[in-house]
């Protein structure tokens, strides 16, 4: 997708921050267009069919909450990426918001080029058809969907969650770049993990961003397992400033790892939903 015809949908009642975007986003190179009202935000989505919305939370109307429900209720308007930009920090707010199939979530201040470029990774994911991340170029989406299909139920299978918790209040704090200098070491530690101690037949992917997935034979995969967690857990702090080691140690939010793991597939499940639940209950 050539970034001069993609389209931004700009939904923003803050008329200064409203004008700031249009103008920086068109010397992108992209066609912009800028709504102050959730409904008129609404109403865009099906005349102008922009590629990505950056949706504020705070409207005069409806919130974006409200928008963000209906965009994803329309099959018209279900596939296109959103970006909440809000000035709610609280995680609450941010759960809410991820969990309505918000694509990202940035609150203010915020930095302009730290948003293009969460612009770029979403559209690009989304011209990738969800096949990758493009911050760690693992499978994700339909891929990894297709490789759990094919397993379920196989008792000579079986599958590993590694979720990596906390990462937003991290990327709060120490920005965008270093939240994924931490997925890029992540998976690249999983990556190399396989080498020494799983086979050929492994298969390693994101169920989200954060939460990776190994699917590998079940005679492997216990020693896997515990080759992983204390591996990852020893390389956590090492994300942190060194003035910041020690008070991260200890605090409620640091970075952390948990994991849940079914050893074998032995036909428990219905699909691959109930799968992906269970895995999801499971972590610890």
């Amino acid at each position: 997708m050539n970034e001069a015809r993609q389209r931004l949908l700009i939904v923003e009642d803050d008329l200064d921050v409203a004008e700031m975007l249009n103008a920086y986003f068109r010397v992108q190179g992209y066609e912009v267009k800028t709504v102050n009202w959730g409904e008129d935000g609404l109403k865009a989505c099906l005349s102008f069919h922009p590629h990505l919305v950056i949706l504020d939370i705070r409207l005069p109307d409806i919130d974006g909450f409200e928008v963000a429900r209906r965009l994803r209720e329309d099959r018209r308007t279900r596939n296109i990426p959103i970006i909440f930009l809000t000035e709610k920090r609280e995680r609450t707010d941010r759960i809410q918001g991820l969990s309505l199939g918000a694509d990202d979530y940035i609150t203010k201040p915020f930095d302009v080029q730290e948003l293009r470029l969460r612009v770029r990774n979403a559209l690009r994911r989304m011209s990738q058809g969800s096949l990758t991340n493009p911050v760690s170029g693992l499978p994700e989406g339909n891929l990894v969907d297709e490789r759990l299909k094919e397993v379920l139920n196989n008792p000579n299978w079986s599958v590993i969650l590694i979720s990596l918790e906390n990462l937003v209040p991290f990327r709060e704090t120490y920005g965008f770049v270093a939240a994924d200098d931490v997925l890029r070491a992540v998976s690249l530690m999983l990556t190399n993990a396989l080498r020494e101690a799983g086979t050929t037949e492994d298969f390693l992917g994101h169920l989200s961003p954060t939460d990776f997935i190994i699917v590998t034979p079940a005679a492997r995969a216990e020693a896997l397992r515990n080759l992983i967690r204390p591996r990852l857990e020893q390389s956590l702090d090492f994300f942190y400033p060194i003035k910041d080691r020690e008070a991260a140690a200890t605090h409620p939010q640091r970075l952390t790892v948990k994991m849940a793991f079914i050893p074998t597939l032995h036909g428990q499940y219905r699909d691959i939903d109930d799968l992906k639940k269970d895995l999801l209950r499971l972590k610890q």
